[in-house]
């Protein structure tokens, strides 16, 4: 499915030799496919980074209460709406908002999928999904990060529940709804053999008509808030995957430590003149020279290891504090809309109760009417 996107976007140039800092207006065509292209080139060029999160391409829970054809037009109008905030989310961003193929993804009509794979995005791939996919346990896993990631966990749990227990109560809500139909229906058809009361009872069934009718107004705007819930849902997703590849960088951390403490325990045999268990056995020892020979390659593989560990280790905190700086924008970002959504919802509710009153009002006045 090809989705028009129309675009405004506008950005003030403070970096001289960033190419994409343009003021400009871009109309174009764009398939949900390149928004995933789009979001992945980012997931792998800032790891540290809590993405925003698409909006699903099919129904993915079977408790939601929406149709499951991909093409349905409400559907495809709620995706277009997630697809367009995605775009504000990473526009609004800090960082990512500067990102040359970000921008080119806004206002390159031609050669964008060329320009994005030319960067060599796509070898990452596979390897740091195939590193997210695998459990780690860490000897020494960082607390501040663990709470991290039992929080997103927690928070996804709840999300899930609270989406879940409100398709319950839509589809309850709903059916209740629905059923005052009935009661007009009655009503009018009673007035048909009533004189006195007929036209009472006739306004009566219209006012219950009426209040039938309402529910599907309210629920197609509920369904939009939803969607806003569920971009937090997908978000805790999103919270989880920095703190799995902060993992992975802490397990390859370790496993350079080890490397390095391996060769050092290697030397010290080779200097104890004891290479080996089969040394042993057969009493011989190493001449000099295959013992210089044995120390000079183990100093140079301890030399790499040394610099493996100082990579690592620099990479594992250049990481925790990035990521870190980022968990704090999502946090304080997620706590500002989830107070807007759930406002948003009470709201919606007052509106329905208050519509219903009005309608029961209506139909109150209408029975005392009568003679």
């Amino acid at each position: 499915m090809r989705i028009y996107l129309l675009w405004k976007h506008k950005r003030k140039v403070t970096d001289p030799d960033f190419k994409g800092a343009l003021t400009k207006v871009s109309s174009l065509w764009r398939r949900y496919t390149e928004f995933e292209l789009l979001r992945t080139y980012l997931e792998i060029s800032y790891p540290y980074i809590v993405l925003p999160p698409l909006p699903e391409k099919k129904v993915l829970y079977a408790w939601q209460k929406v149709t499951t054809d991909t093409f349905d037009p409400d559907f495809v109008d709620r995706r277009r709406i997630g697809l367009e905030n995605f775009l504000l989310r990473v526009a609004t961003h800090p960082i990512l908002s500067g990102d040359e193929h970000f921008m080119g993804f806004l206002q390159q009509k031609d050669g964008w999928r060329e320009s994005i794979k030319e960067t060599g995005y796509l070898q990452l791939v596979e390897s740091k999904l195939k590193a997210l996919s695998v459990a780690v346990r860490l000897r020494k896993p960082d607390k501040r990060f663990e709470a991290i990631k039992n929080y997103g966990i927690e928070l996804q749990n709840n999300l899930c529940n609270l989406l879940r227990v409100r398709a319950r109560l839509v589809e309850k809500q709903h059916s209740l709804y629905k059923l005052h139909a009935n009661y007009g229906r009655v009503f009018s058809e009673w007035s048909a053999i009533e004189r006195e009361m007929g036209d009472g009872l006739q306004k009566s069934g219209h006012y219950l008509d009426s209040l039938a009718a309402t529910i599907d107004t309210t629920l197609e705007e509920e369904e939009l808030i939803a969607d806003q819930l569920k971009e937090w849902l997908f978000g805790a997703s999103a919270l989880q995957a920095v703190i799995k590849r902060r993992e992975a960088l802490q397990l390859a951390k370790d496993e350079t430590h080890d490397a390095l403490t391996t060769a050092f325990e290697q030397k010290e045999k080779v200097i104890q003149g004891k290479s080996g268990l089969m040394s042993r056995l057969f009493v011989s020892v190493d001449t000099e020279e295959v013992r210089e020979l044995k120390m000079l390659q183990l100093e140079q593989r301890i030399a790499q290891h040394e610099e493996a560990v100082k990579r690592a280790d620099e990479d594992l905190k250049s990481f925790s504090i990035k990521a870190m700086m980022d968990i704090e924008r999502f946090q304080h970002q997620k706590v500002v809309d989830l107070k807007e959504i759930l406002a948003a919802y009470c709201i919606l509710q007052f509106k329905l109760a208050r519509k219903g009153l009005q309608a029961w009002q209506h139909i109150k006045s209408c029975l005392e009417s009568m003679p």
